[in-house]
């Protein structure tokens, strides 16, 4: 498979989870939820252009999945520049771009969110505030990120996704001593 190639040597962020994890687990999501099988492929390399190339990965995976998987890609990819933009301008871009994105951009964006923010769910109860060391935002910028997320998502779909998001980011925000939404 593709993604476990481009991925081979990534783990999650702190942990020794291999990075194939998080992909098969919003591709399962996306597929859960209706997603099509460009949808899933898609979800399979939604991390590829900013972790794995940049714009030639892109180039890459149109060349062997088509435009249709590759438009999708392109809708969830938040930066494909080395290195990254700062991280709260590259999080207010997608979330500009969020908005008015197409169907399967949202599905994979949401399915994505969920996974990460489900994980580090699972992490702050074991570990505490530690977990908030191995972000470049702390733990109210990721917070007001997921939020912002299911505010466009409640307006613009997949609503059940929307709602499961805001219930984990609750959790989250409770367990990690974080306010309500702002």
């Amino acid at each position: 498979m593709y993604a476990t190639r481009l991925h081979a040597s990534q783990f999650r962020k702190g942990t020794t989870r291999p990075y194939i994890a998080h992909l098969l687990g919003v591709a399962s999501i996306v597929l859960t939820h209706g997603g099509t099988e460009d949808d899933a492929i898609a979800a399979l390399l939604h991390d590829a252009v900013e972790d794995q190339g940049g714009k030639p990965q892109l180039t890459r995976i149109r060349r062997m999945f088509g435009t249709t998987v590759a438009a999708i890609v392109d809708g969830c990819t938040d930066a494909d520049s080395i290195p990254k933009p700062p991280w709260r301008e590259r999080k207010e871009k997608y979330l500009q771009h969020l908005r008015v994105a197409d169907t399967s951009t949202r599905l994979i964006s949401a399915a994505d969110k969920l996974y990460n923010a489900q994980e580090t769910l699972m992490d702050a109860r074991a570990l505490g505030d530690e977990i908030w060391k191995r972000f470049h935002a702390s733990k109210e910028e990721t917070l007001w990120y997921y939020r912002e997320v299911v505010k466009i998502l409640k307006l613009r779909g997949p609503q059940a996704l929307a709602a499961e998001l805001e219930r984990v980011v609750d959790e989250l925000a409770a367990v990690s001593h974080v306010g309500a939404a702002q």
